[in-house]
């Protein structure tokens, strides 16, 4: 199995611009996903934000960031950024989940992992060192 880390930023309505000059700066490619794009939309005027969004370039440079909807806590600062682990195998990144979340010494799931639109797997949790860990399984994109 393969496993990376990726720095994930967290924006309110901003994540799409932030994307598109992080791309300018570091060139690569850039993929953003919409509520609308994934039927998650939960307030209308946030259906055009980042559900899910990166940039890649060739060179090895990857960053991932979304828009944290209104109805969620966020301050700007306060919680920048999570850090995201994706696999390519679900088995191995169940098992990845299942020792984050086992510390009974206070770790938090956010959201239980589970197949979405964008992941066979997702899931998110606080540790109890206040990191947020988003595990994934990859999956393509169809743009």
């Amino acid at each position: 199995m393969s496993v990376t880390t990726t720095t994930h930023l967290n924006f309110r309505g901003t994540a799409r611009e932030a994307l598109d000059f992080y791309r300018s700066v570091f060139g690569g490619r850039a993929v953003m996903v919409t509520y609308k794009d994934a039927g998650a939309v939960r307030d209308e005027s946030e259906a055009d934000w980042v559900v899910w969004g990166e940039v890649t370039g060739d060179d090895g440079f990857h960053v991932m960031a979304y828009d944290v909807p209104a109805d969620l806590p966020w301050s700007q600062g306060e919680s920048p950024f999570f850090v995201s682990v994706r696999g390519d195998d679900a088995e191995e990144v169940a098992a990845l989940w299942s020792r984050l979340a086992a510390d009974s010494a206070g770790s938090t799931v956010v959201r239980p992992p589970a197949p979405t639109p964008w992941a066979p797997l997702y899931g998110m949790l606080t540790d109890r060192f206040g990191v947020t860990w988003v595990l994934d399984v990859a999956a393509p994109y169809p743009a």
